[in-house]
């Protein structure tokens, strides 16, 4: 097993980075997840596996938005006009409430 040593500093609020090569050696991309193992004084990380359920396509579209996010801010993040968050408020009041167990009425084409 190949070992890799990489360093990262923990902010004010508890926080820190996992660094790139950390990453990319577990597998790691934007919206994976960890884990902390704590054993006495010695800590281990490990990535989770990806839910079985999990859209394959939802960690690359992920990854795109955080890419574009991060190259873009200002041009990437924009209010919602008024008049569609009205119109979305609207469409979801005339819903209600559903779970994603609840039947689907009329046709539908996967």
């Amino acid at each position: 097993m190949n070992q890799l040593t990489e360093s990262s500093t923990i902010t004010a609020k508890g926080q820190t980075t996992i660094p790139k090569a950390v990453r990319q050696a577990l597998g790691v991309t934007y919206g994976g997840r960890i884990t902390f193992r704590v054993e006495g004084t010695q800590v281990t990380l490990h990535a989770e596996p990806e839910p079985e359920n999990q859209d394959p396509a939802l960690t690359p579209f992920l990854t795109l938005l955080a890419q574009d996010l991060a190259a873009r801010p200002k041009e990437s993040i924009r209010p919602i006009p008024k008049t569609l968050a009205t119109r979305l408020q609207t469409l979801a009041n005339q819903i209600g409430e559903t779970t994603p167990d609840d039947p689907i009425e009329g046709e539908t084409a996967l």
